[in-house]
């Protein structure tokens, strides 16, 4: 059987190879995001202060442009990359979180840090100013909140799992997603669990969620938008999307008609209720969006590249594409648009013409990489496997003939699915070719054989 090895350069050719019933498990969903690469692509929501707009980079800087000519006239490097975490302002100063595990504030002027607090995880989440209190999440799994003047913590709570989201704080309370599948409504002075609402998958968003006259509405990776009552935590309805979930943007309600994106490639409108209005099938999936309304146009970015114009019957007016994946919020100004694209550019284009005015690049123009839209998995093989044949190179370690591997030892990890994607758990029970050798560094080599992608098992 030809198993199209000649395309997999491995440097040489002779397997024994023995086909193993592998059940695959999802891993995180989310965890697309930390497999990400180095470069100068923009998944940051940009902000407008004293005409300039400020966003952050996966090359770990800081940037601010001005408005009118796109120049930049500030920058600051963290030390890692920065995703999802978006700027707030604080009395001149720009708060904002890095892979880095720390939360800057960083003088404007001065263009050095006033503080840093340290969490030990990556920090996804951006920040949320509220009454001289700063607040956020980190992988760590804790939801912080911290005094904007001292940098001092306030107080931590602890959730079950990582916190890529964007906390938003509304009359005394703070309300937040973790990947545990839980919306936390926490006391905002004293970080004491007011409430929590289940969901059946994991929750990230990298903008603050909306409430509106007491509702807060989210989506998560179960394929659902809830709508939950703020004050009981009590779910008012549900709104079941297609396939692959609804997470990374939030809806925007607009005269009593919510938008939203999810990743099946629609843009849903809906009631109040929870009825469906219209839906408008887009390129690609419709993620980390936060639909916007001007002048009777609906504007949203996609992850094919493209910024589209709607009227508010959901038929396309026309679109701006971009070189690459939109997965962040675009600031609305004056008529513009201001919105980074993982092509390593930020943009200013005008609504009405949907022309392009300037565009200004990061530090490299060398896109990170980022893994396909759906999530990651793991492998877990338990049945031990005889080596008939070692492969004798030194570049490999031999392994005697008749020698038993114990196959539990290993795991495969991908930074893309199968192609099964992101369905029932019963997909993840596919063949793979093992290859039955011990290589270099203690890993095996397996090929998926429903898309023929070689990948790597590495010892625990």
């Amino acid at each position: 059987m030809d198993f199209g090895f000649e395309s997999f350069e491995s440097g040489f050719s002779d397997f024994d190879v023995d086909v193993e019933e592998v059940t695959v498990k999802k891993t995180k969903t989310y965890d697309r995001v930390w497999k990400i690469t180095s470069g100068g692509s923009i998944d940051s929501n940009p902000i407008l202060h004293n005409g300039v707009i400020y966003f952050g980079a996966t090359d770990g800087y800081v940037y601010g442009v001005n408005e009118k000519t796109g120049e930049i006239v500030w920058k600051f490097k963290t030390n890692d990359t920065i995703m999802g975490s978006s700027p707030a302002v604080f009395e001149d100063s720009i708060i904002i979180g890095s892979y880095d595990g720390n939360l800057y504030r960083i003088d404007i002027e001065k263009r050095v840090p006033v503080w840093l607090f340290k969490t030990s995880g990556k920090i996804f989440s951006s920040p949320f100013v509220y009454q001289e209190t700063v607040y956020f999440g980190s992988r760590d799994g804790n939801a912080y909140a911290v005094d904007c003047k001292t940098g001092r913590e306030v107080w931590r709570f602890r959730t079950g799992s990582d916190i890529s989201s964007s906390p938003v704080v509304e009359n005394g309370k703070v309300y937040i997603t973790s990947y545990d599948h839980n919306m936390y409504c926490l006391d905002a002075k004293t970080g004491k669990e007011i409430w929590r609402f289940r969901t059946g998958d994991e929750m990230v968003n990298n903008m603050p969620f909306v409430i509106n006259k007491g509702v807060i509405y989210f989506g998560s990776y179960d394929n659902y938008l809830y709508a939950v009552d703020c004050s009981t935590g009590k779910e008012l309805w549900r709104f079941r999307s297609g396939k692959y979930g609804i997470g990374g943007g939030v809806p925007n309600v607009y005269n009593s008609v919510i938008y939203f994106g999810s990743k099946d490639g629609d843009l849903y409108a809906l009631t109040l209720e929870g009825k469906e209005i219209w839906r408008f099938r887009a390129g690609g999936p419709v993620t980390a969006q936060f639909p916007r309304v001007y002048k009777n146009m609906i504007i949203f970015g996609c992850e094919d590249s493209n910024v589209y114009f709607l009227d508010m019957d959901g038929k396309e007016k026309g679109r701006f594409k971009t070189g690459g994946n939109l997965f962040g919020k675009f600031l609305l100004h004056d008529g513009k648009i201001y919105l980074g694209s993982w092509d390593c550019y930020f943009y200013c284009v005008e609504i009405e013409s949907r022309r392009e005015l300037w565009r200004t690049p990061t530090s490299t123009l060398v896109q990170s990489y980022l893994p396909p839209t759906h999530e990651s998995f793991t492998a877990e093989i338990k049945k031990g496997t005889h080596i008939e044949d070692a492969i004798s190179e030194d570049i490999y370690k031999t392994k005697k003939r008749g020698e038993i591997v114990s196959l539990s030892d290993y795991h495969v990890t991908s930074e893309y699915t199968t192609t099964s994607e992101y369905k029932q758990k019963s997909d993840y029970d596919v063949n793979l070719v093992m290859f039955e050798d011990v290589m270099e560094g203690e890993n095996l080599w397996i090929l998926d054989l429903k898309d023929l992608r070689p990948r790597t098992l590495k010892q625990n």
